[in-house]
This record gives C-alpha cells, sequence and structure tokens, in this order.
C-alpha cells in the first residue's frame, strides 16, 4: 500500500471577465500543485504561499492582479481545489478515467473556514476530512459524520487559558482578535464564561481583515488605531485570538509604524496568544523585530519530538524535487534568490543553486523543529494510513471490494473508512497514543509555550506548562512558574494586572459607577466588622469566641479570664484575706485568754466570740472568689457572703442595743434590766440571720447561680465567672445586709454620747460608718468595672468591711488587754478612767 499526498495552494477569488461582460470559460490554474501517482491518495487542501488580488473592477482580467506580498484565505480557491481533488486527471468533477488515484481522505487547514469550505464539496461524497488547524464549528447532521478535529478541543485551551489568568490574578485584561466568524463565536460564548470567573475586560478589539489589496491602507491605518488604543490601556495583559498568520499582521502593522508618522510605542505587557496561531513571515518581514514576542506566552498542540523530522528537512533539495512547486516557490523567498526557470532572475541578483542550507536560515524565517501544526499533519497522515490498513486488512471488506477478479473503484466506499476512523488508536513514533472521541475529536491536550527572543532575529519555544484532559480536573493545568521569561520591562517579576490596588484584609471594595466590575474602590470595614481576605464584597462581624485586631483583618480566638490565685491581683487578694485570718484568730485568741478581764466581759462577750467566728469566716469566703468558676463555687459564694455578713452585722446591732440598754438599766426604777439575758442576744442575731437564710434559700430555688462564659463584656477575653442567676435576689441579700448596717448605724450614731465606760458605741458606730461606706461605693464601682476585676471589686469589699468591723471594734479593747493591761480592771472602767 502507497499513501501520496496532494497539496493544493489557495489564492484569491477570481472570476473570468472581458469587456465589461462576464463569460464562462476554463478556470485560472492552481498555481501549485504536488502529486504523486499511486492506489491510494491522501489529498490536502493547505496555505503554503499568500497571493493576494486587486478588487474586481470588471475592466481587466483578475489573473493581472496577482500580487506576492499581502495574504488572504479564499473560499472560492477552496472550493476550486476541492473539485479538483475529485478528478485528478483535471478539472473534471465525477469523473475518473482509471483504478489508480482513488482519493480517500483530505487533510484541510489551517484555518477553520477553509475546512468549512472544503465541507461544502467533499461532504457530499462522504470523504474524511480531517483539520490540522482551528477547530470547526459543525453546523449541521451532514457534516457531522465526516470532520476529524487533529486540533484538540477548543474548550480546553479556554479553560487552559482561564486557569493561566486565574493562576497569575490577571483579572484586568485586552483582548484582539481577527474580524471573522470564528471571532464572534469567541465574543459571544468564550469571554462571557471569563467574565463570570472575575475577569474583566479593558478593551476588546477586532483587527481589520484585508479582502482585497485596495484596502490595504485602510486595513493598515484600522490596525494603527487599534494598537495605539491598546497601547495607552492600563492593563498587563494582552489576549490575542487569532488564526496562524495573525502574527504576520502584528509584525506589518509594527514594521509599517517605523515608517510613518504615527510609530506605536509598544509598552510591557504580556502576550498570550492561541493554539490556532503560529509564526509566520512574508519575505519583506524577513529584518521586522520580534523583540514584542519576548516573554510572550501561547498554547500550541500538545506535541513531542519526531525522531529524523530535522534530518528530513536538511535533506530537502528544490533541484532535486523540481515536481514540488512549493518547495522552490518557498527557497526563493527564504534565500532571496531565483531559479533561472522562474524568469525572476532579473529581479534577483542572486541565484538558487540548490545548496543551501536551511538550518543556516533564522528561526524568524523556518523553524527547523516541527511545530504544532505540523505535528498535527504528521499524526493526520498516519491516522488516515492506519485507518485505510486496518479496512483493506479486514477480510470482510476484501470479499466485498473484490468483484471478478478486479479492485472496485475506492471512491465508492470511501465512505466505510469512517469506522475505522471512528475505532483508530495507535503510538506514532514519538511514542504518543493517537486515538479520537466519540465526536470525531482527538484525543489530546495543549502545551504552555514561552517565547525567548535573541536581537539576531532569532527566539526559542520553551515548554513551561500544559492542559492535560486525561489528567483529574484539578490537575489538569500545570505550569512551572519558575521556568518562565517574563517581558524585560518587568524586571523578572511577576507582572501584575487588576483595574486598581487590591482591597487588603480590613476593607471592603465598592464597585464604580460607569467602570467594569473589576474596578473599584475601597473602604474600611465599619467598628466591630472585618474583612480577612483581599477583595471582599462585604465586612462580617466575628464570632463570639473571637475578636477583632486594630486592623480588622483578623479574628483573634479571646483567651479564657477569671481571677485566679497565680496572678498578682489573685495572690494580693490572697495575702490580704489570709494575713486578715491570722490576725482575727489571734485576737479571738487574746480574747478567750483574757476572758475574764472587765474589758472583755463588758458588752456580752459572747457576743464578741460570734462576732469575731463571723469575721474569721467572712475573709475565708474569699477562697469562693477565686480561681475558675465551678458549681458548688457558684452556689456558695454569693449565699455564704450574705449569710455570713448578716450574722456579723446583727452581732454588731446586738452589741449596739445592748449598750443601749445597759446605760437604760442604770437608771432608778427602769425595767430595762429584765431584756439585759442572752435570750435577747440571741434572738435579734437568729432573727437577722433567718431573714437572709430565708432569702437565700428563695434564690437558690428559683434562679440559682452558675458557671457562665461572659463573651461580650470584654473585648479580647471570654470571662469565666458566675452567673447570679436572678440579680433581683442577689441585690435583696445587698439590700437586707445594708438594712442591718444602716440600723447598727443609726443606734450606735444615737448612743455615742453615753458614758464611755459602759458602752462602746462610738467604736461600734465608726465601725458601721467604714462599713456602710465600703458597701455603698460598691455598688457603683462593681457596675462600671468588667469581667474578673468585679470579682476583685467584690472580694476587696469583702476584705475591706471586715477589717473595719475588726479594727474599729476590737483594736482599741486589745490595745488595752496587751499595752495597758493596768486600765483593764472594774473600778477604772466604772470611772471613766483610761
Amino acid at each position: 500500500m502507497v499513501i501520496f499526498m496532494v497539496f493544493l495552494l489557495l489564492p484569491q477569488t477570481v472570476c473570468l471577465l472581458s469587456n465589461m461582460k462576464c463569460h464562462v470559460g476554463e478556470p485560472l490554474p492552481i498555481l501549485h500543485k504536488y502529486i504523486k501517482s499511486g492506489n491510494f491518495i491522501t489529498g490536502g487542501i493547505m496555505s503554503q504561499v499568500y497571493i493576494p488580488s486587486e478588487q474586481i473592477t470588471f475592466i481587466r482580467h483578475p489573473s493581472q492582479d496577482l500580487n506576492t506580498e499581502v495574504i488572504h484565505f479564499s473560499a472560492s480557491w477552496t472550493l476550486h481545489a476541492s473539485l479538483e481533488l475529485l478528478s485528478l486527471q483535471g478539472f473534471i468533477p465525477n469523473y475518473k478515467c482509471d483504478i489508480q488515484k482513488n482519493l480517500v481522505a483530505v487533510i484541510g487547514g489551517p484555518s477553520a473556514n477553509i475546512f468549512l469550505h472544503m465541507a461544502l464539496i467533499l461532504c457530499l461524497y462522504k470523504i474524511p476530512q480531517m483539520a490540522y488547524g482551528s477547530a470547526a464549528v459543525v453546523n449541521n447532521k451532514m457534516q457531522s459524520g465526516v470532520f476529524y478535529q487533529m486540533f484538540p478541543k477548543g474548550d480546553y485551551q479556554y479553560k487552559g487559558i482561564l486557569q493561566l489568568l486565574l493562576h497569575f490574578h490577571w483579572i484586568w485584561i485586552d483582548v484582539i482578535t481577527l474580524d471573522d466568524d470564528n471571532t464572534e463565536t469567541f465574543v459571544q460564548n468564550v469571554l462571557p464564561s471569563y467574565s463570570k470567573k472575575g475577569i474583566c475586560f479593558e478593551f476588546v478589539r477586532k483587527l481589520p481583515q484585508l479582502t482585497y489589496l485596495t484596502g490595504f491602507h485602510q486595513m493598515i491605518e484600522e490596525g494603527f488605531e487599534t494598537l495605539n488604543i491598546l497601547m495607552e490601556k492600563t492593563t498587563n495583559i494582552l489576549f490575542i485570538h487569532g488564526e496562524i498568520h495573525t502574527i504576520m499582521v502584528l509584525r506589518l502593522l509594527l514594521h509599517l509604524s517605523t515608517f510613518g508618522d504615527r510609530p506605536i510605542e509598544i509598552k510591557n505587557k504580556v502576550w498570550i496568544m492561541t493554539a490556532q496561531m503560529d509564526f509566520t513571515s512574508l519575505p519583506l518581514q524577513r529584518n521586522s523585530g520580534i523583540y514584542f514576542l519576548h516573554g510572550a506566552m501561547s498554547f500550541a498542540v500538545q506535541s513531542k519530538e519526531v525522531l529524523g523530522f530535522q534530518q528530513f528537512v536538511q535533506i530537502r533539495n528544490p533541484v532535486s524535487e523540481q515536481e514540488d512547486g512549493f518547495i522552490r516557490a518557498f527557497w526563493e523567498q527564504a534565500f532571496l534568490c531565483s531559479f533561472p526557470t522562474s524568469g525572476k532572475g532579473q529581479q534577483n541578483e542572486k541565484m538558487c543553486m540548490g545548496k543551501e542550507k536551511l538550518e543556516s536560515l533564522p528561526e524568524s524565517v523556518y523553524e527547523m523543529s516541527m511545530t504544532g501544526h505540523s505535528y498535527s499533519i504528521y499524526n493526520a497522515v498516519y491516522t488516515v494510513a492506519h485507518a485505510l490498513h486496518d479496512m483493506l486488512s479486514s477480510t470482510l471488506q476484501d470479499r466485498t471490494m473484490m468483484v471478478k477478479g478486479r479492485r472496485k473503484n475506492l471512491n465508492q466506499y470511501s465512505w466505510q473508512l469512517h469506522h475505522f476512523l471512528r475505532g483508530i488508536s495507535f503510538n506514532n513514533s514519538a511514542a504518543e497514543k493517537v486515538s479520537f472521541d466519540q465526536n470525531g475529536e482527538i484525543v489530546a491536550g495543549f502545551d504552555i509555550i514561552n517565547w525567548i527572543t535573541f536581537p539576531n532575529q532569532s527566539f526559542q519555544r520553551i515548554k513551561v506548562g500544559k492542559i492535560d484532559p486525561k489528567a483529574p480536573s484539578d490537575q489538569m493545568f500545570s505550569i512551572c512558574e519558575d521556568a518562565l521569561i517574563w517581558p524585560n520591562g518587568f524586571n523578572q517579576a511577576l507582572p501584575l494586572s487588576v483595574c486598581n490596588e487590591n482591597c487588603y484584609p480590613g476593607s471592603v471594595k465598592r464597585k464604580k459607577e460607569g467602570k467594569p466590575f473589576c474596578c473599584y474602590d475601597c473602604f474600611p470595614c465599619p467598628e466591630g466588622q472585618i474583612s480577612n481576605q483581599t477583595d471582599m464584597d462585604i465586612c462580617f462581624q466575628c464570632p463570639e469566641d473571637q475578636y477583632l485586631n486594630p486592623e480588622h483583618s483578623l479574628c483573634i480566638p479571646k483567651t479564657t479570664s477569671f481571677l485566679s490565685y497565680g496572678e498578682p491581683l489573685g495572690s494580693g487578694l490572697v495575702i490580704l484575706a489570709s494575713s486578715f485570718s491570722l490576725i482575727t484568730v489571734i485576737v479571738l485568741w487574746i480574747f478567750l485568754k483574757h476572758q475574764d478581764t472587765p474589758i472583755v466581759k463588758a458588752n456580752n462577750q459572747n457576743l464578741s466570740y460570734i462576732l469575731l467566728v463571723a469575721l474569721l469566716l467572712s475573709f475565708l469566703c474569699v477562697f469562693l472568689f477565686l480561681g475558675q468558676p465551678k458549681k458548688i463555687t457558684c452556689l456558695l459564694r454569693q449565699t455564704a457572703f450574705g449569710i455570713i455578713f448578716s450574722v456579723a452585722v446583727s452581732s454588731v446591732l446586738a452589741k449596739t442595743i445592748l449598750v443601749v440598754l445597759a446605760f437604760m438599766a442604770t437608771k432608778p426604777g427602769s425595767g430595762v434590766r429584765k431584756w439585759l439575758g442572752k435570750r435577747m442576744v440571741t434572738s435579734i442575731i437568729v432573727c437577722c440571720s433567718f431573714i437572709q437564710v430565708t432569702i437565700c434559700i428563695i434564690w437558690l430555688s428559683i434562679s440559682p447561680p452558675f458557671p457562665d462564659f461572659d463573651m461580650q463584656t470584654m473585648a479580647t477575653e471570654i470571662v469565666l465567672g458566675c452567673n447570679e442567676g436572678s440579680v433581683f435576689m442577689f441585690y435583696c441579700v445587698l439590700g437586707f445586709m445594708g438594712s442591718l448596717a444602716v440600723m447598727s448605724f443609726t443606734v450606735a450614731f444615737l448612743a455615742r454620747k453615753l458614758p464611755d465606760s459602759f458602752n462602746e458605741a462610738k467604736f461600734i458606730t465608726f465601725s458601721m460608718l467604714v462599713f456602710c461606706s465600703v458597701w455603698l461605693s460598691f455598688i457603683p464601682t462593681y457596675l462600671s468595672t468588667k469581667g474578673k476585676y468585679m470579682v476583685a471589686v467584690e472580694i476587696f469589699s469583702i476584705i475591706a468591711s471586715s477589717f473595719g468591723l475588726l479594727g474599729c471594734i476590737f483594736f482599741p479593747k486589745c490595745y488595752i488587754i496587751l499595752i495597758r493591761p493596768e486600765v483593764n480592771n472594774k473600778t477604772l472602767l466604772r470611772r471613766g478612767k483610761n
């Protein structure tokens, strides 16, 4: 089996006209074609040389307008070439005169338009068509069964470009497209999907398309205007959606701008180019700069190096391959020479010898390596070969196609090749698997290429990443950032491309009126709210167990806080309470030791013992307020404090009443003496204590205190404390204790002028004054304090009021007992002497 290829040139549309009248005649011949005989033919319709023409004016023959300096792809010549493929003996469609030259498949490209124009003819015959360039959009069922895309699925490329933009946080970009049919699909379908992912566009513009040579100056003017506007934009990213010749058009515009009065200043931008584009040149562009491509990024059909390809290219020779018109035309343009038979000897001083070396050409003229488009053509040829081999190897097909020992014309059965193409799967010489999916699209991905240019007009394409559709979705996109070379103006730093500076944590963005959605102003978060990420739309409050930092950018976990023994404040209060407890024990010991002395016996020594024990317990109840709150400590701390203090204050009240009654009993005929017994004292203490105990029991029954986490009071702390349950009952306890204190103070104040030898009313008055002052100041201080310091205020009030009672009532007596024992006798006390 031998397969040969046919390459046909696509020049501009022409029509045979003369003397303002249209005559149907022989079509203009296709200028370049390459045909070799064989049993089976794989045809190719592709662009190798670009030929424009003047606009048809119906004045002269169109063939006189052919030129070789401007490019255009022609629908009419594509149709012409497609028809000629059907009859390789000449332009006689549907006519065949031999059993050879059977067309089994056609490879077309590089643009989608060319492929669709081919389909208008070739689909009628169900001939398999392999597209190696831009993926064509199939619009009807007739076409869908004969297309095979050697170009990977376009969705993968667009998703890959989106991933690239998002990976580097490039959300503010410019877009340039070509003015063709595919652009409308791209603008209407792809760009809106980018916007949904946060990409916005400052500038979307089409490059003009040259239809005729007469429109060349208009195209240049429009191109200048587009590029000048583009370079004034603030974006650093330029996304170019083009075709194979787009770079040629851009180079032409930039080259011509240097000779005009409106030079284009190329600013630093990262160019992102689609895989449909490739590096192509016109002869006049040999010396035009390619500096604008330095640091650019492009997508390319995923490919591998094909062994032997460069050696194959190096032995190409236009002298020995004279039937290949393409290579001779290319040779003359590439080496700036002419062959004697071309008729151009007078225009070129240099003659082509055929010994010129392709590897000596700069890469801007010819690349020795296989490009993505070339790799697709290579795979297309071998795909047809493998499918044809499988079909011919089928015994069923052999029997069907043999009639009386002669093979039928294969064109009658070319549609049968589709079955084998759809199921094709093989490894090419680069060890890469080639197969199609259910839609006839090759299962392959894209390489991400980084362009590096050099002053000698050469360049390198470095593979820095890939789009692999076979990988898991989260691994489909990959890129090596360390291998990237950025344009020179960025000093090898990652370029940024945003409409404005990011709104950093602690601020929120607000859209600018009349601007794209990614343009916004930044405003600080309101008090009490934060934003903890860049470019947030709203601020929010921290959870209750966290607090915001001063910059409003972070929620910090609150630390738990309670009045512990280990901290300085807690330690100080422990030392204070312990010291006063020890002093109380010492006073009690002194009174017990000197219980028979007159000063101890005066005013009921049992009351003194009860009061001292109550004061000792009040100092010790401080320890219920320290440390991490527990259920039992919360239940006991306020109730124990209230009951103990009620006993202490009621004892002071009993002492005061006892002083008054004792004075009144000294008067002749007084009947008060009968009230001076222990019953009266016991009744006062028991009655007052009972009332306070009753209040506490009601409190514990209806709404007892419990351990609680207070997350609101302190901004940076979670206060572990005791929730009082019923605040009303708490103040009832304090209120009753205060009532007892006021009563004691009043009675003591009224009895302050009684003879000193019979009472201690002055000391009780002063002690109750201290007591009442402490607790009156406690209420506003307690309410204005937060967190664990509320507990400290209450502890301090307990210690201060208890020590006031201890000091004012008992220290004077201890002074007499220990320092002035001579005064401690009944006679002196009755005389009122010190």
